[in-house]
């Protein structure tokens, strides 16, 4: 893509690809799927154009059909081509490599977007959207309180506090009493004050990413239209849907000032203890109370801008809330400067001893976020029993399951880093008291529910290998009178065993989650029964729980640990190689689909500029040519696809075809997102286009049928690909054929005749012969 955009600096190169084009025209207009592709590629051509867009996004087409104009037909009979181009909106520069530190923020935001559907529970719907924003603004403070629990206790106070700690770190000699005497810097509350800076700054950086592409993404006005009635049809139909841009800065405003008020809590917490006590300073005391009765106000502010309602999709919110955007933010950091300068104050006879009361913060989060899970749990089954969907993953249940791995991966990255860091700081374990007990439990925990995935891997290998051994008996029967070669029966048919575990991914999900959900409710209540880690509270029992405590504990954290290393090379890896950056970017292409609407600092969405980009390229040349248009979407690029002809005027999409092969538009988004692709949303896309056609495989494990009711199910899917094209050798295929699997569906001739069919149902009905009228 990069050369075509060397060739092709803008799209003046090419005046007469946008030029009107006679009537009758035709046009395929490609979307690649996940993980990107190359216009010469899409193409077919190793000359391509660049014809409108920049080098994020952009539109090719060979260099061939873009030195005329459009005509009737293209080179051999075929419409002129257009190729799509948008993987480097989520696998472009070396910073995406950063948006691996928000890998939970995107899980939780996945999960506003899971509900089920129903129609006229307003109330409802709002209710499970505001808890899971609550949801994710936990996440916001569990990252900053981790950042609090490494730079403020495990440095600042307990290795700062240490002598033999702050001998082994002589970069912390000028924070030591023992090192620096009676320095300026010595006193707990001036180093606690210093150590704030760097949560501080891990908050500046969320809000600068969040801002950068907040510009760069939710700034992409979608094309004005009138909004429709709506009864069955998904919301992606609403003007308004792809433009996020208000909510994304009230919520990254709510944000920010939560992480600062983070911050603020962890310095005046010790304070206040030490001022509160028995002939502690009255003024310093008087000044902590009133510091934290402005903390809590401002934290009530910040729960109440997310408790207000989310989005408008109606028609598109341009309006911003300036006041609050600003305002909050700063409220936030003044309280912050003043509990920093208040943290400052000449304490004398002050030192630091033990820990800071992390664990009461990191039991309370956790408590809360399993709070919050269990109500959301609870108001999906309510909106999933008002309309069952038995395709719906989870029976409606995957949002809050979703919501649960997304607390639960952010509690073991933070539990992760605090461990590795207060390892480094003592490796001998015996200097420093380490991080709160319940990160130790959640460590723990972790080696119990890798064995339970390890149960549930093997029970499904079992039973894929028995499903691998009934598709060979198929593979033989699709194929009679041809030689047999039993090696390639069982490629074909291991191919289609293995393709069927996509549809097993809610069972591994329920049961993650449901493993998770009991072994993080033990851990909090281990952590808080006893007050002591796992090690230490299975003391004086049975030797055989002696033994798996300790076992757990060690494994726990060694597994945390190379996690937290495999994280980080990964992430440094991605920085520097773009290959592995691509690797990511194949992540990113199906989890950053949906609007920022539930966190903020979840990595940008990238369909808020795919969708209008499409919108707006069909439209103007349905506009102005009149012509017959088939929109050809591959993988995710069909979830584009469907996206875009929604956002289309009820008259543009009647002149639109819609071609999709290997879809997730049923098999994965149906399912996950019953509210915005289940089936009397997809029903009524298919009401509205033209006419569609869907394309799949057998061996394909990402797309397959989709499967609408009625009568209408067949009109649009087509029958089973045949992959391999050919089983043995034949005049067509001497040699052979590939498994193809989830791509290279132009290779099978059925795509260039259903995307003629398709190009023959748009045409215009010619006159006919009128029928003889029976003689009297």
């Amino acid at each position: 893509m990069d050369r075509a955009q060397e060739r092709n600096p803008g799209p003046e190169t090419d005046g007469s690809a946008l030029r009107p084009a006679p009537a009758g025209a035709e046009l395929e207009l490609l979307v690649h799927g996940v993980g990107g592709s190359t216009p010469e590629k899409m193409l077919g051509d190793p000359r391509t154009v660049r014809i409108t867009g920049d080098e994020t996004a952009a539109i090719f087409r060979r260099a061939a059909d873009a030195a005329r104009p459009v005509a009737a037909d293209g080179p051999r009979g075929e419409p002129v081509r257009e190729a799509y181009v948008w993987c480097n909106l989520t696998s472009g520069d070396g910073t995406r490599a950063l948006w691996l530190l928000l890998l939970p923020f995107m899980v939780v935001n996945l999960a506003h977007w899971m509900r089920p559907a129903a129609h006229g529970r307003r109330r409802t719907v709002r209710l499970y959207g505001l808890l899971v924003r609550l949801a994710a603004l936990t996440l916001t403070v569990l990252f900053t309180a981790a950042a609090c629990e490494v730079a403020l206790d495990l440095v600042a106070w307990q290795c700062a506090g240490v002598a033999d700690c702050a001998r082994r770190h002589t970069w912390l000699g000028f924070l030591s009493p023992a090192a620096a005497g009676d320095a300026w810097w010595t006193q707990p509350g001036r180093r606690l004050a210093l150590a704030a800076l760097i949560p501080v700054a891990l908050t500046a950086l969320l809000w600068y990413l969040s801002h950068r592409t907040w510009n760069a993404y939710e700034s992409h006005q979608p094309m004005s239209r009138d909004p429709e009635p709506e009864p069955d049809a998904s919301a992606l139909a609403r003007p308004g849907f792809w433009y996020g841009r208000r909510l994304v800065a009230r919520l990254r405003a709510a944000h920010t000032a939560a992480g600062l008020l983070t911050v603020a809590a962890a310095v005046a917490t010790p304070t206040a203890r030490f001022d509160h006590r028995p002939g502690g300073p009255a003024v310093l005391d008087l000044l902590g109370w009133l510091l934290a009765a402005a903390l809590l106000g401002c934290a009530g502010a910040v729960v109440a801008v997310v408790c207000r309602r989310g989005r408008s999709e109606r028609c598109p919110d341009h309006r911003l809330d300036r006041h609050l955007v600003r305002r909050l933010p700063v409220a936030a950091l003044v309280l912050l400067l003043l509990t920093l300068v208040h943290a400052a104050w000449s304490r004398p006879g002050w030192r630091s001893a033990g820990r800071l009361p992390g664990d009461t913060a990191f039991g309370t989060l956790m408590l809360t976020q399993g709070l919050l899970v269990v109500v959301l749990a609870a108001v999906a089954h309510d909106l999933y029993r008002r309309r069952p969907d038995p395709r719906a993953a989870g029976h409606g249940l995957g949002g809050p399951a979703v919501a649960l791995l997304a607390c639960a991966l952010g509690g073991v990255m933070s539990g992760g880093v605090a461990q590795r860091v207060a390892d480094w700081l003592d490796g001998t374990r015996a200097l420093l008291d380490g991080p709160p007990v319940l990160l130790t439990w959640q460590a723990s925990v972790i080696p119990p529910l890798l064995a339970v995935l390890l149960v549930l891997a093997a029970h499904l290998a079992r039973r894929t290998a028995r499903l691998a051994r009934a598709e060979r008996d198929r593979v033989r029967h699709e194929h009679p009178g041809e030689p047999e070669d039993p090696s390639r029966t069982r490629r074909i048919a291991h191919a289609r065993a293995m393709a069927t575990l996509t549809d097993r991914t809610p069972l591994v999900i329920g049961v993650l989650c449901a493993t998770t959900l009991l072994l993080g409710a033990a851990a909090l209540a281990g952590a808080l029964a006893t007050g002591k880690p796992p090690e230490g509270a299975a003391r004086r029992t049975y030797d055989v729980v002696q033994a798996a405590a300790e076992t757990s504990q060690a494994l726990g954290s060694w597994l945390v640990g190379i996690g937290f290393l495999l994280f980080v090379t990964w992430g440094r890896r991605a920085y520097r190689d773009a290959s592995a950056r691509r690797t990511i970017g194949i992540l990113w292409d199906v989890g950053t689909f949906w609007p920022r609407a539930a966190h903020p600092f979840a990595p940008p969405c990238y369909a808020e500029r795919a969708v209008p980009d499409l919108t707006w390229r069909m439209a103007t040349w349905t506009a102005r040519t009149e012509g017959r248009l088939v929109l050809s979407g591959h993988s995710q690029g069909s979830v584009l696809a469907a996206s875009a002809a929604w956002q289309l005027s009820p008259s543009a999409r009647r002149r639109v075809a819609l071609l999709t092969y290997g879809s997730p538009l049923e098999r994965l988004y149906g399912r996950w997102f019953p509210a915005h692709f289940g089936p009397a949303a997809l029903a009524a896309l298919h009401r509205d286009v033209a006419c569609w056609r869907n394309l799949h495989r057998p061996t394909d494990p990402i797309g397959g049928p989709v499967r609408l009711p009625g009568d209408c199910g067949p009109e649009v899917d087509h029958e089973p690909l045949r992959d391999p094209l050919a089983y043995g050798r034949t005049p067509e295929h001497p040699l052979p054929a590939p498994i193809l699997g989830h791509s290279d569906y132009q290779a099978d001739p059925a795509f260039a005749r259903e995307r003629a069919r398709l190009l023959a149902r748009l045409r215009p009905d010619l006159p006919t012969q009128r029928p003889e009228r029976p003689e009297p």
